[in-house]
């Protein structure tokens, strides 16, 4: 079993007080149902649904949350014993009712602890007539990331050096390597698991078809009507192909209007298959999205990605990805790894553009840290390849950023070609996970410079 990271946030949740029942959101096959099952083992008693099976999802037409308990125990053979009790609704948005339940659970029994998930929830929730706002917590699961990723590996030297900060120069090489494999495999659990039991990488593609099969298949519940399912298809079909930032008219050399289009993407985009990425123009914080804009387009997974795209032979070996496919890969993983940091809240990354005229201009990131925005590039090469940057430097008067690249970690002075001069900080792509952590460390040694 892959250790996820959030099992430590549910663990909390476990042995807190006010205990409110959590919606596990994400998208089909990243392992929330093994995630509840391993945590399952911390409770006395559990008792599992799975409202796609008919004499599960019959349980709620009782409409009374200690009559569906008791019910529970007796169709699932499970004896109440003393201590926490834990119950896992499985695929609730079958029964868009129950999730209106989930506040009397908590209101009428508040000694029982609540878990509910479903592979295609986000389309529920809109049905639920009253939603229990604020009587609910949402959690959300990501693939597998790279730290979770070198943990499965067992690597404890190597988890060790990539959690001192900074890294030490003698596990750069390593780690470099690992993560380009990392982004090879991907990290959905099922693929990834049969890596590390053995399957070599070339034998993964049949798990890989079949995930993309299943994420096609719900097409057919994506979509509200024949033409919506087509266009859904048409996306599937067409958008791995897509090199940079698109546009919603024509997609993928089609006859599909903006709207339609439009209307496609925010389907995929609450399936958590496909995300879409908006721009900001933003100079100052808030980071405001620009919907204006056209946005980039995140697969839920990199190592799908590459197999789609038939990438996995060429990327081993490399020994950096900055440049290979135009950077799109390093980028689409970075994006992966920060997506994966928020277990608490919906985030999406923001990259900025600046369109004019006399000069246009498009950052990786920028992100909001302790009051502060920050720029950040994925590139490799001299400081001067770092126009973009410069120009978003230049605007904002900001006294540091952030470049992800292949080298070791470094801080160096920066000056932009107008002569504003300020601090580049050099980090390998791998440690994304670790950047908030790369930042404050920067902080702490400007206080005690």
């Amino acid at each position: 079993m892959i250790k996820r990271k959030l099992i430590t946030q549910l663990l909390l949740w476990r042995g807190s007080e006010e205990k409110l029942p959590i919606i596990l959101r994400g998208a089909r096959q990243v392992g929330k149902t093994t995630l509840v099952r391993e945590l399952s083992t911390y409770f006395d008693t559990y008792i599992e649904l799975n409202l796609e099976r008919k004499s599960d999802a019959a349980l709620f037409e009782l409409d009374d949350t200690n009559a569906i308990l008791q019910a529970s125990l007796l169709l699932k053979g499970v004896t109440l014993k003393k201590g926490k009790t834990l119950l896992f609704i499985d695929e609730i948005q079958e029964v868009p009712g129950a999730i209106a339940l989930l506040r009397y659970f908590h209101e009428d029994l508040p000694e029982l602890y609540v878990i509910a998930a479903g592979s295609l929830l986000e389309f529920a929730l809109d049905e639920v007539r009253s939603f229990p706002v604020g009587r609910v917590a949402f959690k959300y699961l990501h693939p597998i990331d790279f730290q979770e990723y070198l943990i499965a590996r067992g690597f404890q030297p190597l988890v060790d050096a990539f959690n001192q900060v900074p890294i030490p120069t003698f596990a750069h090489q390593r780690l470099l390597e690992e993560f380009h494999t990392y982004i090879t495999v991907g990290g959905m659990p099922h693929v990834l698991a049969s890596y590390l039991k053995g399957d070599p990488i070339a034998n993964l593609a049949k798990y890989y078809n079949r995930l993309w099969q299943s994420y096609s298949a719900d097409i057919e519940k994506y979509g509200k009507n024949e033409l919506q399912r087509n266009v859904l298809r048409h996306i599937l079909l067409t958008a791995p192909t897509e090199k940079d930032r698109i546009a919603f008219e024509g997609f993928g050399n089609s006859a599909y209007r903006s709207r339609e289009v439009g209307e496609a993407m925010r389907a995929l985009d609450l399936s958590r298959v496909i995300r879409v990425l908006h721009p900001t123009t933003s100079l100052a914080l808030p980071i405001i999205t620009d919907f204006k804009k056209r946005p980039r387009l995140q697969f839920i997974d990199t190592g799908l990605l590459c197999q789609i795209l038939n990438l996995q032979g060429t990327i081993i070996g490399l020994s950096d990805l900055s440049d290979f496919e135009r950077g799109r890969i390093v980028q689409h993983g970075v994006y992966q790894e920060l997506i994966a940091q928020y277990d608490d809240v919906e985030y999406k990354p923001s990259f900025w553009v600046r369109e004019s005229s006399s000069a246009n201009a498009e950052l990786d990131v920028v992100l909001s840290h302790k009051g502060m925005l920050i720029p950040v590039e994925i590139k490799s090469g001299k400081q001067g390849r770092l126009r973009s940057m410069h120009q978003f430097v230049e605007r904002t008067q900001a006294r540091f950023a952030i470049r992800f690249y292949a080298g070791d970690f470094s801080i160096e002075s920066a000056v932009t070609p107008s002569g504003i001069s300020y601090t580049l900080i050099n980090i390998p792509y791998y440690l994304v996970t670790k950047l908030e952590a790369y930042i404050d460390y920067f902080l702490a040694e400007e206080r005690s410079a």
